[in-house]
């Protein structure tokens, strides 16, 4: 390498110099939005009894209505976060205590939280290698007498295999519930994300690749699971005549909505949507083919048939074969200012309220109602990918022109081509 191709670890200038501008998310058609709305005087237009505001105001309602005519289905029930859909959906299937519940051990904390929430039993099943999705097979072995539903996550915008677990939950007569924070116009053979299982949640909270600031959506085409979600979301004990003869268990009140501001900038944000969408697929694709041929370095899978949206672009980093451990390849990325994380996240059962089975209350409720052990846990997938593989990048975090993408990927083949300078000077330091 020549003296100005040395790597910025080792004193040469950084391939990136300037820090990359946040995506630009808002604009004037959000302020115009919200200042509407503040100039109504309504700043909400939920009641919590009986009556037309029992589903909120008119901002809500055509936000509602228009996210099931952009996704075709019957029923959209807006929440205020896509952790308040996840707990609404536990308690709309009918989640009792002692209910188990298969969930990823590798995504957002909330997932395998929403269970607790109800009493139930949260079940790890391990991922898959390829789309780090769920795996189907591992889903099979999990289920028991006492299994309710599935809560697959469509990981960094990846489809689960979604008709695949439609059809094991239809066997076992349990509900398929899709976490579908980030891969809202993700397809499986045609078919939106989020609409293939019996309830399917999608986030808008900021980092999203729409957002509200905070918000969520619930959507489903079951009248029955529709009215639940709606109760639960708004204090639905005081308006269980609503179930028509149905279990009124799992209605004691919550406040679960969405603001009538949070609902007009999601109006105006929702007609964009495949255009945020497209401008992250389209990083992404950059990214994969700038790093084709590098030996250790792999971009992510997409399976035959699906749409991934790239909410996080995932490279799998083999470390033999890359020549160098994913720390030191990670630390002189860092310095050539390409910004990333590694692991993504710890397995779940690693959590505290899991390894000491105390979730809510002194006594260690709900974990009581079963003999699971957590500490004897491990998907195997999912540890060598938090431990060793995953190098993550989040093409929702920031505005990238073509230069800066050219940057990135500068970035990364200059730590590849510098791999044998690098672990020469570090094996030259003194232990």
């Amino acid at each position: 390498m020549s003296p100005h191709d040395s790597l910025a670890l080792l004193g040469g200038k950084p391939a990136i110099k300037d820090a990359f501008k946040p995506y630009p998310s808002m604009g004037k058609a959000e302020e115009d939005a919200v200042l509407r709305v503040v100039q109504s005087g309504c700043l909400s237009g939920f009641y919590g009894s009986p009556g037309p505001e029992f589903g909120g105001g008119p901002e809500v309602r055509g936000f509602e209505d228009a996210w099931s005519e952009t996704f075709g289905v019957k029923h959209t029930i807006s929440v205020n976060s896509a952790s308040s859909g996840l707990m609404a959906a536990m308690g709309a299937i009918g989640l009792s205590p002692g209910d188990e519940v298969i969930v990823p051990p590798w995504t957002m904390s909330a997932t395998a939280a929403a269970p607790l929430m109800y009493g139930g039993i949260p079940v790890f099943a391990d991922i898959e290698p390829e789309t780090y999705c769920i795996d189907p097979d591992t889903v099979r072995n999990a289920i028991t007498p006492k299994t309710k539903a599935i809560l697959a996550v469509n990981l960094f915008g990846h489809p689960a295999r979604l008709s695949e677990l439609r059809s094991i939950a239809d066997q076992h007569g349990i509900f398929l519930i899709e976490d579908n924070a980030q891969s809202p116009h993700g397809t499986e053979h045609g078919r939106f994300a989020g609409t293939i299982g019996h309830i399917g949640i999608y986030s808008l909270n900021f980092h999203k690749h729409i957002h509200t600031g905070e918000g969520g959506m619930c959507v489903t085409n079951d009248d029955d699971l529709a009215i639940r979600l709606k109760l639960i979301r708004n204090h639905g004990e005081n308006c269980t005549d609503m179930l028509d003869g149905g279990s009124i268990t799992n209605m004691v009140g919550m406040n679960l909505r969405m603001t009538e501001m949070s609902a007009a900038v999601g109006r105006v944000q929702l007609p964009e949507i495949e255009k945020h969408v497209s401008n992250r697929e389209s990083i992404a694709d950059c990214l994969t083919d700038g790093i084709q041929g590098l030996s250790g370095l792999t971009a992510p899978a997409v399976r035959d048939g699906c749409r991934h949206n790239y909410y996080v672009w995932m490279m799998h980093i083999d470390e033999a074969e890359l020549g160098m451990s994913r720390a030191l390849f990670s630390n002189a990325l860092n310095a050539e200012g390409f910004p990333h994380g590694i692991g993504y996240v710890a397995p779940l059962y690693r959590l505290p309220m899991f390894t000491q089975r105390i979730a809510i209350g002194r006594d260690g409720w709900p974990f009581t109602l079963t003999d699971r052990s957590y500490e004897d846990v491990v998907c195997p997938v999912t540890e060598a990918m938090h431990e060793h593989h995953a190098f993550v990048f989040e093409p929702c975090a920031y505005d990238l022109d073509d230069n800066d993408i050219d940057n990135l990927i500068n970035a990364i083949h200059k730590v590849h081509a510098g791999r044998d300078q690098l672990n020469a000077q570090i094996s030259k330091s003194p232990a």
